[in-house]
């Protein structure tokens, strides 16, 4: 019987030491104050580690708390201990308790919702759609109140009883808020970021102070020492300076010494006018000298001279051409409007807006400047809004994710994961009948996918959205036959747009386990049975695999058997047909060229190279795509493969003097793997077109990519001429490329090689 696996004290440890170094040490503020808050996270994982209170690594980590509460996660899974709908009052709902005349207590809140006037408060919620659920335990009282309207008063009693025991500690109800949440006409509009997020970022430009120094000195400062200069130029003769005093000099200059006070008590951000080596603090200071009576001494007298010389050798003397034209350019310069001044006009513009939405129309927002905005701000009319606070506006443009992804707004695929709940919220949704229901469904679902993931061992599988109370309680209240039919058509269209978003999108990555997840939710909602695999972690990989894995290696059988990925990996789909479900792991480990059982701590190469065994066996979810979701990538895959070379050439580039490469290898690995697999769905035409384009484009890489992958490339025409890479008929130079190896990778040693070139 195989021991299950135990997680140690030395990742909480060092991450305790990490966040303790930061918490001390570092010179920003927020961030000393974000790691003392990581400080107390990990010492209460450490605490219940040791007391026996947590147990790392099983779904229900905390002592007392079911699978349902969502508890506190830190990084790596970790749980602390804590719930994280539980901790103080928060101000809602001490108003909440303020206005029913109630103990500002939980248990109290719990207990007043449930009378007439908490569920009438509840149902006007529900009817309204003025609430936000951030955690999923917030809707749960919201579920008892529509239950309850719609006469399915045991439902509504199963969940009380299921949930009554945390009523003194966890929060049951939502947070009010001032608009609706989006109906069904909202459903494909989503979003990366609100407009609160925008304008806390915008918020973050303060006042340049050298800028603003530089631009007092351009406007105020420069001009005014051309001013005493011209005064001092009046007293010339013969070259010589303060030989003779024109009629009037003495008033004007008593006339500018006033001015400088003025100007110095007004702009106090230069300082140069008072340093005494500098001209203009010797011009101001021999004309107070002047001005008071006193004569100047020689050596003053020689200052004097000197700066009026050098003003005047540098740029000329004031109001000649070349002068002129010079302090035009730098008044023009003083004028600019300073990043922090138009960042005050697009917070002015966004104020407007609903703070927790995105933006329909960012443009609208980042037009120049109006006239009159000028006549308010002082920014000059006309006034461009600079790229990089353009691109901070935009990112929180609300549109369909497929323009996002089109617009750049999605950068990533583990980006693509965060915004899918939006979308696959509400088309799950559809499953129900009443609108109100879809909702606050929806709602729950956007929370609910929001919870963190926690570190899990010996197989166990994250809780899923209906083992929640509260979702399970409204089964019942689906659709008719006709409306369940429906929203299965709509999510298995949802999902295969969503898996063709992901392969156009980021063809050189693979699908994160976040999408992953949506990708499951719209497959049940759908009907389907799609055997999604989960991208394992090597370091704390028991060599197990749940059955799903083997389901997915057959189903890619379907897919790949005889095909240029086959040939390439050198799988016998014939033998994964046969495969029981507990044989998938053995094979794995064949392949992977690794004794079984050496797994765990300092075994996470060999772990690795066993993982990625059963990705090339799986496809890691292309082939599940393909057949049965049937995504039809626009593009095309001759397209798709083109650019999942791509990456692997930007990946292999930034190998060269890299200290910690393998984590790259491994990801350039992984995006060529996918490049093999859009081969294998194009037909023999294409795939030679698609090899020749891809070696021109290498042969452009620098001469360090060239080296490296110059034994894959090798390997893949080998292959495509109906070749094997197994056994001695396999040419010297050619290579299978792995990702995963517990020697020194191949690909390393390749940069000082000069063995041939792509």
């Amino acid at each position: 019987m195989r021991e299950e696996q135990q997680v140690g004290l030395g990742y909480p440890v060092g991450q305790l030491a990490k966040a303790f170094t930061t918490a001390l040490t570092h010179e920003d503020k927020e961030t000393r104050r974000r790691a003392e808050a990581r400080v107390a996270g990990w010492n209460r994982v450490l605490t219940g580690m040791t007391d026996g209170t947590l147990a790392i690594g099983s779904r229900t980590p905390v002592a007392g708390l079911p699978a349902w509460v969502t508890p506190e996660v830190v990084r790596g899974g970790f749980a602390t201990g804590e719930a994280a709908a539980g901790g103080p009052l928060l101000p809602y709902e001490i108003e909440t308790a303020r206005r029913a005349g109630i103990v500002a207590e939980r248990r109290a809140l719990f207990l007043y919702h449930l009378t007439e006037d908490g569920l009438a408060e509840l149902t006007a919620l529900l009817d309204s759609g003025r609430y936000e659920i951030t955690l999923p335990e917030e809707g749960a009282l919201l579920v008892v109140a529509w239950l309850l309207r719609a006469g399915d008063r045991a439902a509504a009693l199963e969940i009380l009883e299921e949930i009554e025991p945390f009523g003194d500690r966890l929060r049951f109800t939502p947070r009010p808020r001032d608009r609706a949440t989006g109906g069904d006409a909202d459903a494909e509009i989503v979003h990366r970021y609100s407009v609160g997020d925008v304008r806390q970022t915008l918020g973050r430009n303060r006042p340049n102070r050298a800028v603003a120094t530089m631009n007092e000195a351009l406007a105020v400062w420069n001009p005014f020492a051309d001013e005493l200069l011209a005064h001092w130029l009046e007293t010339v003769e013969d070259g010589r300076v303060a030989r003779r005093e024109p009629e009037g000099w003495r008033e004007r200059g008593a006339e500018l010494l006033e001015r400088y006070r003025r100007l110095a008590a007004e702009h106090t951000l230069c300082t140069k006018h008072r340093k005494p080596k500098e001209n203009l603090a010797i011009l101001r200071t021999a004309l107070e000298d002047s001005m008071a009576g006193r004569r100047l001494s020689p050596r003053r007298l020689g200052l004097l001279q000197h700066a009026v010389d050098s003003m005047v050798r540098r740029r000329g003397a004031p109001g000649t051409p070349g002068h002129t034209a010079l302090r035009e350019r730098q008044a023009q310069v003083a004028a600019r409007p300073t990043h922090h001044a138009v960042a005050q006009l697009l917070l002015a513009r966004l104020s407007a807006l609903p703070q927790d939405e995105g933006i329909i129309s960012p443009e609208a927002l980042t037009v120049p400047v109006t006239e009159d905005e000028a006549r308010r701000t002082g920014v000059a009319a006309g006034t461009q809004v600079p790229p990089g606070m353009r691109a901070t506006v935009e990112s929180a443009l609300a549109a369909p994710i497929g323009t996002l992804v089109e617009r750049g707004v999605v950068p990533s695929a583990e980006v693509l994961a965060e915004l899918a709940p939006q979308l696959v919220s509400w088309t799950t949704a559809q499953a129900y009948r009443d609108e109100s229901l879809r909702a606050l469904m929806a709602s729950i679902y956007r929370a609910f996918r929001n919870r963190r993931s926690l570190l899990l061992l010996n197989l166990e599988h994250q809780v899923r959205l209906q083992e929640l109370p509260w979702v399970r309680a409204v089964q019942e209240h689906h659709a008719t036959k006709d409306g369940t039919r429906n929203a299965a058509t709509g999510a298995r269209l949802a999902l295969r747009r969503l898996g063709e978003l992901a392969l156009q999108g980021f063809p050189g990555t693979i699908v994160p386990n976040p999408l992953l997840s949506e990708f499951d939710a719209l497959a049940r909602a759908a009907g389907m049975r799609v055997p999604f695999v989960e991208e394992l972690a090597a370091d704390i990989f028991m060599g197990r695999f749940s059955p799903k894995f083997a389901d997915a290696a057959k189903l890619a059988a379907d897919v790949l058997e005889g095909t240029l990925y086959a040939r390439y990996y050198g799988i016998d789909y014939a033998e994964v047909r046969r495969l029981d479900h507990g044989d998938f792991g053995a094979l794995c480990v064949r392949r992977a060229g690794v004794r079984a059982g050496l797994y765990g701590h300092g075994w996470v190469a060999r772990n690795g190279m066993v993982i990625e065994q059963s990705q090339i066996l799986t496809t890691h979810n292309l082939a599940a795509l393909v057949h049965p979701v049937g995504v039809d990538p626009s593009p095309g895959w001759p397209d798709l493969a083109r650019r999942a070379f791509a990456t692997a050439c930007v990946l292999v580039g930034r190998l060269h003097n890299n200290p910690r490469p393998l984590s790259t290898v491994k990801d350039a690995a992984y995006a060529w793997r996918q490049m093999v697999f859009f081969l294998a769905m194009c037909g023999l035409e294409d795939q030679i077109d698609v090899v020749a384009s891809i070696q021109a484009q290498c042969r452009r890489q620098p001469d360090h990519v060239v080296r490296r992958l110059s034994p894959a490339l090798a390997g893949l025409r080998h292959v495509l001429t109906g070749g094997r890479l197994d056994g001695a008929a396999a040419p010297a130079e050619a290579r299978r490329w792995l990702g995963w190896s517990h020697r020194r990778h191949w690909m390393l040693d390749h940069a000082e090689s000069r063995a041939g070139s792509a």
